[in-house]
C-alpha cells in the first residue's frame, strides 16, 4: 500500500487550506473519532489545517479490529507523519488521545529525528501518573453507557440505538484496556518541543498529576484551565478553539511565547 493510501487510511482532513496552513494533528479520546474535531477544524481554517487521527474499529474503519495497544498506534501514525513532506505539526490529543500524541511525539523526534513544532495534552495525567491510575474496564455494557455518559462527549441519542450502542460500546472496551495497559518509557524522553496542558477545571482528575507534563519537556510548559469537566472541549466553544489556535501559533514560531508558565484559569 502507497505512503499516500496509508496516510488517507489513518487521517482526516475537514476543509480546504492553502499549502502555508500550519498543521495541527489531532487524537481522539477513548471510543471516540477522527470526526470529533470537526468543528475545530471549521474554527481554525483556513490558516490552521486539522487532520483528525482516525483509529481503526470506527466509523469508515468498522471493519477493521481495533488496537489496543497504544504504543502500536504511536508506532504507525508516527511513522506516516515523519515521511510527510512539509513543516513539523503540531500534536492535539484529548484524553487517551493525549497519551498516544505524547507517544507518537517522542517518536517523530527519538527514533525519526523530526521533533513536531509542539504538543497540546487535554484532560489526561502526565504518563507516569497515568500508568498509576490506569483506567478500569467497566463491568458490562450498562456501566460502560453509564460512564460515556457520566463525562459527556456521547450523545445520548447514539446510546439509545441498541445496534450503535453495540458497536461504540465494542470499542469503548478495547480503548479501555489499550489505556490499562499503557506504559510510558518505551521511546526516550523527554521531548525538546513546547508542551501545554489543557484541562476543565471541574474535571476529576488530580490538579497535580496534569501539571507533572511539566517534566515530559526541556522547552516552555504552559498550563490552561476551562469551564467544564472532562469533556470541557464538546462543541470547541470560543475559548477553546481560540486558546488552541493560539497554542499552534505559538508553537510554529507565529507569535511570542507568553511564558514557560501559566497558572489555571
Amino acid at each position: 500500500m502507497t505512503d499516500s493510501r496509508e496516510h488517507a487510511r489513518w487521517f482526516r482532513v475537514f476543509h480546504e487550506t492553502p499549502d502555508h496552513a500550519r498543521p495541527l494533528v489531532c487524537f481522539p479520546h477513548a471510543g471516540g473519532a477522527a470526526g470529533y474535531y470537526h468543528r475545530l477544524s471549521a474554527a481554525l481554517a483556513p490558516a490552521v489545517r486539522v487532520a483528525g487521527v482516525q483509529y481503526p474499529g470506527r466509523q469508515d474503519r468498522l471493519g477493521e479490529p481495533a488496537v489496543t495497544d497504544l504504543t502500536v498506534l504511536a508506532d504507525t501514525v508516527a511513522a506516516l507523519l515523519a515521511r510527510r513532506p512539509g513543516p513539523p505539526p503540531v500534536l492535539f490529543g484529548h484524553s487517551m488521545g493525549a497519551l498516544i500524541a505524547f507517544e507518537v511525539a517522542a517518536r517523530l523526534e527519538h527514533r525519526h529525528g523530526r521533533a513536531p513544532a509542539g504538543l497540546v495534552v487535554s484532560a489526561m495525567s502526565a504518563p507516569h501518573r497515568c500508568a498509576a491510575e490506569a483506567a478500569r474496564e467497566p463491568a458490562d455494557d450498562a456501566a460502560a453507557a453509564e460512564e460515556l455518559l457520566r463525562l459527556g462527549g456521547t450523545d445520548p441519542q447514539i446510546l439509545a440505538d441498541e445496534e450503535v450502542r453495540a458497536l461504540v460500546l465494542s470499542v469503548l472496551r478495547g480503548d479501555y484496556r489499550a489505556v490499562r495497559g499503557y506504559r510510558p518509557g518505551s521511546v526516550p524522553a523527554p521531548l525538546s518541543c513546547p508542551l501545554a496542558a489543557f484541562t476543565g477545571l471541574d474535571d476529576e482528575l488530580d490538579a497535580g498529576a496534569v501539571r507533572a507534563w511539566s517534566g515530559y519537556t526541556t522547552a516552555p510548559f504552559s498550563l490552561r484551565g476551562f469551564p467544564g469537566g472532562h469533556f470541557y472541549l464538546d462543541g470547541f466553544p470560543p475559548a477553546v478553539t481560540g486558546a488552541v489556535r493560539e497554542a499552534v501559533l505559538v508553537m510554529t514560531g507565529a507569535a511570542p511565547a507568553a511564558g514557560s508558565a501559566a497558572g489555571r484559569g
